[in-house]
């Protein structure tokens, strides 16, 4: 049975992979600084909402498949070690390749030769190859390959038995033992070089970003000019595939696409115009949504709700969240922001989603929670996600 060590192992998209590892016959261990994670997840409890990995953690466990650990030492005796750490990043939101190489220099002295290093976490391009070559500095000429998650939080485990897996490889051997990892979750493989498949990586979550902000250009644009996106997008979609895909207006967050886009312009050296202009539309909305708020309300003697306080719907992450950013501003301006959210369960400022409705003189939908589709309210309600689908007109 090949061992398998995550570090990172007990993150959003670490846990869900070293679970699936261990659901599918690996020797799994998640390796994590955190010690509550480590404790909760040995308990058997999950500490976020992950689609179908409860049931997997408490199998797992039992049949002693997979285990959470904070020791390093676990590093020794694994055949694979994943690293899965949050986007390196400085406190300007510029790339910085430093983090990934100092962490692999702490495990250098757990590390071998006979290992194979598969890293996931966003990247510079070229980072994957300055790791071959500081482990072959010192002596350790593990095999080391890019291979990126592309799940969507929430849904990884179904995805990560579902989606082609992207390998980044510059040799035969690496690509040959990475690929027999995926092949076992049961998925296809592309194998491209690692510079190629660091850039797909940032690819296709800057696609994604650009997407949603062409999206909210369109809804700013139409809610300037009195109209209402909603209905202007779905005309345009409507039996029509080539528009099939325009998404929605709302907020853009989390903590992937925003980084992810500000790291595009790092590798390019900041020659991506695109890229800082989706980050200005997307970024702003916010700002935006309480300016067309006070052309219709006076603020100052208005108590303002905020439903849903995660970065997207039916979670209970918040991180990097605009309804935050949305608070904020609103505090500077009204008497009062209440916050509800149904599944955050980190932030203790939260109140009862009936005392909202209930203290608030308006009402703003901060994240589009599916349970909102049938709120009753006779407040005013902003809602620019067209949740309750009577508009997304501000």
């Amino acid at each position: 049975m090949k061992r398998i060590v995550v570090l990172g192992g007990c993150g959003h998209a670490g846990l869900p992979f070293a679970l699936a590892l261990a659901n599918s016959g690996f020797d799994s261990t998640s390796l994590d600084i955190s010690i509550e994670a480590v404790e909760m997840i040995n308990s058997g409890k999950m500490p976020f909402m992950e689609d179908g990995a409860l049931e997997i953690l408490t199998k797992t466990l039992q049949s002693n498949n997979f285990r959470a650990t904070t020791d390093f030492n676990a590093i020794k005796s694994a055949d694979i070690l994943v690293i899965m750490i949050g986007t390196p990043i400085d406190e300007n939101n510029n790339s910085n390749p430093a983090m990934i190489l100092d962490l692999i220099s702490e495990c250098m002295p757990h590390m071998n030769s006979t290992q194979l290093v598969i890293l996931r976490s966003t990247v510079l391009p070229g980072t994957t190859d300055l790791v071959a070559k500081l482990l072959q500095k010192n002596g350790i000429s593990a095999d080391v390959v890019f291979c990126p998650e592309r799940i969507l939080q929430g849904h990884a485990i179904k995805e990560l038995y579902e989606l082609p897996q992207i390998i980044g490889s510059e040799n035969v051997i690496a690509q040959s033992r990475a690929s027999d990892v995926f092949t076992l979750l049961g998925v296809k493989t592309i194998v491209v070089s690692t510079r190629e498949a660091e850039m797909a990586k940032l690819f296709t979550n800057v696609w994604r970003y650009i997407k949603f902000a062409i999206a909210n250009q369109f809804w700013l644009l139409s809610n300037d000019a009195g109209l209402d996106y909603s209905k202007i997008r779905d005309a345009i979609a409507f039996d029509y595939p080539r528009a099939s895909d325009l998404p929605g207006a709302g907020f853009t967050a989390g903590p992937c696409l925003h980084k992810d886009t500000h790291f595009l312009a790092t590798a390019s050296n900041n020659n991506f115009d695109l890229g800082y202009s989706a980050i200005l539309i997307n970024e702003g909305m916010p700002d935006y949504v309480v300016s067309k708020i006070e052309e219709r309300f006076d603020l100052s003697n208005k108590v303002v709700g905020i439903l849903g306080m995660s970065f997207k719907a039916d979670s209970d992450d918040i991180r990097s969240s605009l309804s935050y950013r949305l608070k904020e501003i609103l505090e500077k301006k009204s008497v009062k922001v209440l916050t509800s959210d149904p599944f955050v369960t980190t932030d203790t400022k939260l109140l009862p989603e009936s005392q909202v409705l209930m203290e608030s003189d308006i009402l703003i939908i901060g994240s589009p929670h599916s349970r909102y589709k049938n709120i009753m309210t006779e407040k005013p309600l902003i809602d620019f996600w067209n949740i309750l689908g009577k508009g997304s007109q501000i």
